[in-house]
C-alpha cells in the first residue's frame, strides 16, 4: 500500500480557548504562514480585502461554517513541502476579516484531500469531504478553533470500487452532508449518461446514514433539471433550505458556478427542480467565478467561491470572492448581496456626488481613484442605450474595466407574462490589461429584472486582480483583471444615446482583511 502521509509538520493542539491562543501566540507554523502573507502582500495583483491563502496556491473553498460563535473558512491549499491537497483553515468574527490556522485535514490514508463540506451539530463540526485514491472521508472536531480533527474508521465511509470490481452505479467525488430526523445525507458529485443521444449531465448521487459510518445508496437526487447543459457536473454540491424552496449550489468543470433551485421532496428523497441560474456566464477559465463553499446563517444562505486566475503569479493563483448573502425574492427570484459585514473594510471616503452624463461624452471622476474601492452608483431610469462606468482607467483608456447597463434589452418572462423585458448586465474586462501573459475572458453578461420606475444601483468591488459588480442586490457578475500599468486607476462613466442622471454617488477607499 502506498504511504500518502504528508510530509507537512502535524500538531495536537489544547481542548479549551485559552490555551489554543496561547499555542498559537508563538507557534511556528503561524509565524511561517504571517512572514509568507507579508512577503507576498506586496505583490501588484494580489488583493487587500479579498481572502487569499498565505502560502503556496489555493483551489476549492471548503466547508464553509459558523461553530461557537466564529466563522470558518477551509480551503484546498497546496503546502510548499508537499504540494497535494490539504486542508487549509481561517477563522474569522464577522466572515470579512480573517486570521490564518494552521492547516487542519492532511492525507493519510487518501492521497489528496480534496472538496467537501461541514455540518454543525451541537458538540461537533463533521466534515465530509473526498478523499483521492479512497473515497469520501468523514473526520470530526469539537475544540474551539476546530484545530484538531479526527477521521472516522480511519479510512472512508465511501469507498470507491477496487481495481477489477464491477463498476459502481454511482461516482464517488466532491460530497457534501446534511441531517433529517435521525438519519444523515450525503451528495456524492458526478454525471450520468442520460442526456441528449447518451451525453453526459450534471447529476448528484444520494446517501443515507445512521451513524455517518454506514452508507447506502440510494439514487440520483435531482429530478426534472432541464437546466443545465450537457457536459456539466455535480461538483462541489451544497445543499440548503432557502426560503420555502431548497438550493443546490454546485460546481461545473466546464461552466463554473451555478445553483439548482426546487422543493425537497422528503419522502422520496428528491430535489424537484423548478428553476436555476450561474455565477459564472461564460466557460470556467480563464479569470471565472470557480466553486462554491456556503452554509445557512439561521436567516438566509452565505456563499463564497473561489476565482480562477488569468495570469501567472509566482508562488500564488487564486483568490477567494466576497461572501455573498443568498435569498429568495418574489417569483422564487435568487437574490445576492455582499454580507453586510463588507463595509466594515471602508476607511475613508474618497468623495463623490449627482450629477447629469451628458449623451455620448465620457465623464472622468478627476481625484477619484485607487484599485481597492467599493463604488455605490444609483442612476436613474433613462432612455440611454447604454450607462457605462469603467473602472481601473488609465489616463488615456489604454487600459480600462467596462461595466455597461442595458435597460430593456434582455429576455422577456414569457412564463409569468412579466413586463417589461429583462434587463443585462455586462463585465467587460477585455481592455482591462495590456500585458502580453493575460489570458482574455469574454464579456461576463447576466439577466437581471429591474421594475419601470426602479432606478439601477450598482455596488462594485475593486480589489487589485478582481472586479465584481452586484445589481440592485439581485444579480452580480464577477471577473478577475490584471492591469498592467500603475496608472490604471482611474473612474468614469457614459450614457449612450441620451443623457443620464446619477442620483448618487460614493467612493470609498478600502482597507486589508487580515
Amino acid at each position: 500500500m502506498t504511504d500518502y502521509r504528508s510530509r507537512v509538520p502535524l500538531f495536537t493542539f489544547p481542548d479549551t480557548l485559552a490555551e489554543q491562543e496561547a499555542v498559537l501566540a508563538s507557534h511556528p507554523m503561524m509565524e511561517r504562514l504571517a512572514r509568507s502573507r507579508a512577503f507576498l502582500a506586496g505583490h501588484r495583483h494580489r488583493p487587500v480585502y479579498h481572502y487569499v491563502n498565505p502560502e503556496g496556491t489555493l483551489n476549492d473553498p471548503n466547508g464553509l461554517c459558523r461553530w461557537q460563535g466564529r466563522w470558518h473558512l477551509f480551503y484546498q491549499a497546496y503546502p510548499p513541502e508537499d504540494p497535494r491537497q490539504h486542508w487549509g483553515h481561517a477563522v474569522s468574527e464577522d466572515l470579512v476579516h480573517w486570521r490564518d490556522l494552521p492547516y487542519c485535514i492532511y492525507p493519510d490514508p487518501e492521497q489528496c484531500c480534496f472538496s467537501g463540506a461541514t455540518l454543525v451539530e451541537e458538540d461537533r463540526v463533521v466534515a465530509m469531504y473526498h478523499g483521492t485514491k479512497a473515497g469520501n472521508m468523514v473526520a470530526v472536531s469539537s475544540d474551539p478553533l476546530l484545530l484538531n480533527w479526527t477521521k472516522l474508521t480511519g479510512g472512508p465511509v465511501i469507498p470507491m470500487a477496487e481495481p477489477g470490481d464491477p463498476p459502481l452505479p454511482y461516482r464517488v467525488f466532491d460530497p457534501c452532508v446534511w441531517q433529517q430526523g435521525d438519519s444523515y445525507y450525503s451528495l456524492s458529485a458526478g454525471q450520468i449518461p442520460e442526456g441528449p443521444a447518451g451525453s453526459p449531465v450534471a447529476a448528484d448521487f444520494l446517501f443515507r446514514s445512521d451513524d455517518l459510518v454506514q452508507w447506502e445508496y440510494l439514487h440520483p437526487f435531482t429530478e426534472d433539471d432541464r437546466f443545465t447543459r450537457v457536459g456539466d457536473d455535480g461538483a462541489c454540491p451544497y445543499f440548503w433550505p432557502i426560503g420555502d424552496r431548497h438550493i443546490l449550489l454546485f460546481f461545473s468543470h466546464v461552466s463554473g458556478g451555478q445553483y439548482l433551485l426546487g422543493d425537497y421532496d422528503t419522502n422520496r428523497q428528491k430535489l424537484v427542480v423548478t428553476g436555476a441560474g450561474k455565477f459564472n456566464m461564460g466557460p470556467v477559465k480563464p479569470s471565472g467565478v470557480h466553486a462554491p463553499s456556503a452554509t445557512p446563517d439561521g436567516r438566509d444562505v452565505v456563499v463564497v467561491f473561489n476565482m480562477n486566475p488569468g495570469k501567472p503569479s509566482a508562488g500564488w493563483n487564486q483568490i477567494m470572492s466576497l461572501p455573498r448573502r443568498l435569498s429568495l425574492g418574489e417569483d422564487d427570484e435568487l437574490r445576492q448581496e455582499p454580507i453586510e459585514a463588507v463595509a466594515s473594510c471602508r476607511t475613508s471616503r474618497l468623495g463623490g456626488e449627482p450629477m447629469t452624463l451628458r449623451a455620448n461624452s465620457e465623464v472622468v471622476l478627476d481625484n477619484l481613484c485607487g484599485d481597492a474601492l467599493e463604488i455605490r452608483a444609483v442612476i436613474a431610469p433613462s432612455a440611454a442605450s447604454v450607462v457605462e462606468l469603467n473602472v481601473l482607467r488609465s489616463p488615456n483608456r489604454e487600459e480600462f474595466t467596462r461595466i455597461a447597463f442595458y435597460r430593456d434589452r434582455g429576455y422577456r418572462d414569457r412564463v409569468l407574462r412579466r413586463l417589461p423585458v429583462g434587463s443585462l448586465v455586462t463585465l467587460d474586462t477585455s481592455y482591462s490589461s495590456g500585458a502580453p501573459d493575460v489570458h482574455s475572458r469574454a464579456p461576463e453578461t447576466a439577466h437581471v429584472r429591474l421594475d419601470p420606475d426602479e432606478p439601477l444601483e450598482l455596488r462594485v468591488f475593486v480589489d487589485r486582480s478582481i472586479v465584481e459588480v452586484f445589481v440592485n442586490a439581485r444579480q452580480c457578475v464577477a471577473a478577475r483583471v490584471y492591469p498592467d500599468r500603475m496608472d490604471s486607476t482611474g473612474i468614469s462613466f457614459r450614457s449612450q444615446g441620451m443623457p443620464s442622471e446619477v442620483t448618487a454617488l460614493d467612493v470609498w477607499k478600502m482597507g486589508t482583511v487580515y
